[in-house]
């Protein structure tokens, strides 16, 4: 009998900055009782990590990130994977993908998958994948070839830039689909079920907090309007975070406001969005702290005025879920401005919990004059926040759910 735990986890890397909710998914999973292995598509490239991470017992195993850095491993697997029972018809349904999707990323998924077929250990009774993309392909590619259940996670870009074909297949009992699927909006939620075969296949599973990970809110009291307007953002520095809309609305507000703005996060739009504030003249108002653990994201929260996250679709049509920080914020009873994209309605209802604006960098303007014009407004409006957060967003029925569905799954090939 082997002492292998049950569940293999398809992630596309660990640890990672930006994938807070993932973290501490995993880590209550662990500590609910379950038991699993990593499987890691890239290597970690954060210089930090989140004590979330510190936390984590798992095992953490790293497939080839490209197939040409471990050539005898990848060679040995695919000679390997051939013996496997599922490996004809998981070949078939590779062929077919390709067919429709011949890139470099395709090829690597099978090669990975190879690779975690062959290597998993004999007692391993089911692959659970965090995204519905990359991840989901190598899990589903693995499962078949190892005659196991597999299940998912889905997120935001998995959902809205991955082809229909590939999702209605992933949720497709006759094409070795997923055994279930869960998601963390129900906008996310209508769109998969409308392209599963069974939509009793796909979950609503809020990520929700764990507020025993964060200090109690600090008091709030309407703000000095003498002192500056102190607002802060945080996200990857990419299109579908729409900081270049906040930085021309920044540049719109009188000279007789005094603000600053801090931003929190990396992203492949760093220097260009250095560059649009440097042109606006506002550069001098604006502190780039780049990527930070969460206790340094928190203690920012804890002394900001306004938390402003400008999200919108961008051009390939990836856009956000509902993120995290603003539950984050929320938790310090920091006052929210956004936009109503994607799911983020289903936290913040306009003018109750936070204010949802168009992404208009003349909007985004009027709004934040509102805020300093009203200094009462910012509390009201957090104090609502925090109570749609304990009320409905709390991490616990999430996890109770999700390891119910789970069980269920390691069940069946028991």
């Amino acid at each position: 009998m082997s002492n292998a735990p049950p569940l293999a986890v398809v992630l596309k890397g660990w640890p990672r900055l930006s994938e807070t909710f993932i973290a501490q998914e995993l880590v209550a999973l662990e500590q609910a009782g379950l038991e699993f292995e990593l499987w890691s598509l890239r290597h970690p490239t954060d210089k930090k990590t989140h004590p979330l991470h510190d936390r984590m017992r798992a095992k953490v195993r790293y497939l080839p990130e490209y197939l040409r850095d471990q050539p005898r491993r990848v060679a040995h697997a695919m000679g390997a994977a051939a013996d496997l029972p599922g490996f004809d018809k998981a070949a078939e349904i590779y062929s077919e993908d390709l067919a429709r999707d011949d890139t470099p990323n395709r090829r690597r998924r099978w090669g990975q998958a190879c690779v975690m077929a062959t290597e998993m250990p004999a007692g391993t009774r089911g692959i659970y994948a965090h995204f519905l993309h990359t991840p989901s392909s190598v899990a589903r590619y693995a499962a078949i070839m190892r005659g196991l259940p597999w299940s998912f996670s889905a997120h935001a870009k998995d959902i809205w830039t991955s082809p229909e074909w590939e999702l209605r297949e992933k949720l497709s009992t006759a094409q070795h689909g997923a055994h279930f699927g869960a998601t963390c909006t129900d906008f996310g939620a209508q769109h998969l079920r409308g392209l599963a075969d069974d939509p009793t296949r796909v979950d609503l599973i809020y990520h929700g907090l764990d507020l025993d990970r964060f200090p109690a809110p600090p008091t709030r009291k309407p703000r000095d309007r003498t002192a500056p307007l102190r607002m802060m953002s945080v996200g990857r520095l990419v299109e579908k975070k729409g900081f270049d809309n906040l930085i021309d609305a920044l540049a719109l507000l009188p000279d007789t406001l005094d603000w600053h703005w801090t931003h929190i996060g990396g992203g492949a739009l760093d220097a260009e969005m250095r560059a649009r504030a440097e042109g606006l003249g506002i550069a001098n108002r604006i502190t780039w702290r780049g990527a930070c653990d969460q206790p340094e994201v928190i203690s920012a929260m804890r002394t900001a005025d306004l938390f402003v996250l400008p999200s919108r679709i961008a051009s390939d049509g990836d856009r956000d879920g509902l993120p995290n920080v603003l539950m984050e914020a929320a938790s310090q009873m920091l006052p929210i401005l956004s936009t109503p994209v994607s799911a983020i309605p289903e936290f913040v209802e306009n003018g109750v919990h936070g204010i949802l604006s168009d992404d208009a960098p003349q909007s985004l303007a009027g709004i934040m004059q509102r805020f300093a014009d009203d200094p009462a407004m910012g509390p009201r409006l957090a104090k609502a926040a925090h109570e749609r957060l304990t009320e409905h967003f709390l991490m616990q029925p999430g996890i109770t759910h999700l390891k119910a569905r789970i069980d269920a799954m390691l069940a069946r090939s028991a």
